[in-house]
């Protein structure tokens, strides 16, 4: 019955998958997070390039910002993540770089939306007691707005998973390459579409789930 499938790496394809989410998404959340400080910093220059950051960045194609990490760092700047001479790995690293400086621009507004909640009199209780701006920021609000935004977050990685898709443009070999070459070279072509649906079905359903249970569980009481 899936006969098709042998000779076919599709669980190492998904894998990559896996690989290209998880440490995108531990990029995103870290540089998403500096974002959404920068953008609500009572520093000018800071709010600035964070608002001109994900204003711009929202608005850029992924193919666009995936093919430039390769064809523009890569080939042009010559920056090869410290893999110059094994081009899979070069290519999986910008990857994973396009991915967290594309998701990063989601991440941070979840972020700031999460900290629009936090109560405007707690950060003003956490200045009288003399905690200057990022300690109030890390100590108060952070984990509180962290908290109220765990259903948007989930949403920015179930479509950071889909997403990872176009690491196929530059030649990653994940889920969505093998199954273009198998489509090339195999008949049937329902059969192989409906295999990598439900792969990616099992990839995103649980964490949905399983995220959605988490933000029930530390809601921030009203």
């Amino acid at each position: 019955m899936f006969d098709f499938l042998e000779g076919y790496d599709v669980l190492g394809a998904f894998w990559m998958t896996v690989k290209l989410t998880a440490l995108s998404a531990v990029g995103s959340l870290i540089w998403g997070t500096v974002l959404a400080a920068m953008r609500v910093s009572p520093v000018p220059l800071m709010r600035g390039f964070g608002t001109a950051y994900v204003n711009i960045v929202r608005n850029i194609p992924l193919t666009v910002i995936i093919v430039f990490t390769s064809l523009g760092l890569a080939d042009i700047f010559g920056v090869t993540m410290g893999a110059a001479d094994n081009f899979d790995v070069q290519g999986f690293r910008l990857a994973v770089l396009g991915f967290i400086v594309y998701t990063a621009a989601f991440v941070c507004e979840a972020i700031r939306s999460g900290i629009n909640t936090v109560p405007l009199g707690q950060a003003e209780a956490a200045r009288a007691i003399g905690l200057n701006f990022s300690q109030t920021l890390r100590l108060i609000v952070l984990p509180q707005a962290f908290r109220a935004v765990i259903n948007p977050l989930a949403n920015v990685l179930i479509a950071l998973t889909k997403n990872t898709t176009v690491a196929a443009a530059i030649g990653v070999a994940e889920a969505a390459l093998l199954m273009k070459k198998m489509i090339e070279n195999e008949a049937q072509t329902l059969a192989i579409g409906a295999v990598f649906a439900l792969g990616f079905v099992v990839l995103t359903l649980p964490t949905g789930l399983l995220l959605g249970w988490l933000a029930k569980r530390l809601a921030v009481k009203r």
